[in-house]
Order: structure tokens, then sequence, then C-alpha cells
């Protein structure tokens, strides 16, 4: 009868092992969550702005630097758009300008000299 006890008592401890193996697994995997998140895909055209009225402002003292630069918009762009203008097209020197009744931007440009500048880039980011 020993001989018996001996034989389920090892068969049981090779199936326990396995089982033991299945419920960790189990444990484990059942343990993990993953938050509720948000995927998609769109597209939408860029319309360009016309600008006119370029008006460029000497420095009163030294008229070789250009002051500010002011021109307008075809269009009111958000309230938070962003509107840059560059002076020298091999810099990377842009300066920040502000919107004022609605279309109408004026951009500081202290420390733009005349004799540097090569060309007036605008860009306005919605």
């Amino acid at each position: 009868m020993s001989g018996l006890r001996g034989g389920i008592a090892r068969l049981l401890g090779v199936l326990a092992i396995p089982a033991l193996v299945a419920i960790s697994t189990y444990a484990f995997a059942a343990s993990n969550t993953v938050p509720t998140s948000a995927a998609g895909e769109g597209a939408s055209s860029i319309s360009g702005y016309t600008i006119s009225n370029i008006d460029y402002t000497l420095n009163s003292i030294n008229p070789a630097n250009v002051d500010q630069v002011e021109f307008d918009l075809n269009a009111a762009p958000p309230a938070t758009a962003e509107v840059k203008v560059k002076l020298v097209a091999s810099s990377t020197t842009w300066y920040g300008c502000t919107i004022s009744s609605s279309t109408h931007a004026t951009c500081l440009t202290s420390g733009a000299t005349v004799s540097a500048a090569d060309q007036l880039s605008v860009v306005v980011a919605d």
C-alpha cells in the first residue's frame, strides 16, 4: 500500500507543478490594465494669406537699422495664431508680430539691418 501511496504522491507532485505555473500565469495576465485611448486620422487643406501694404520703419537715430515691419493680411487669423517674420533669407532669426484691428500685423525687428535684409518671409500659423 505504501508503494501505491508513494506513486500517487509522485503523480500529484508532477501534476501540481504545471497547475501552479498555469495559475500564476493567469494571475499575471489578469492583473494587466490598459487605459482608454483614442486614435484618428484626418486631413484638411492649407490656405495661405495675401500680404499687402508692407511698411518698414527705420531707426530714427541710425537709419541703417530696421525697427519694425508692418503689413496687412487679407483675412483675420484666429486669436491664437502665431505670426512671425524674417528679413534675411539665410538667417534663423524670426521676429514675433502682434495683430491689431484683426488683419494688421506689427513686427518689432530690433537688431535687423537694412544692408543684410534681402527677403521678407512671413509665417502665420493658425
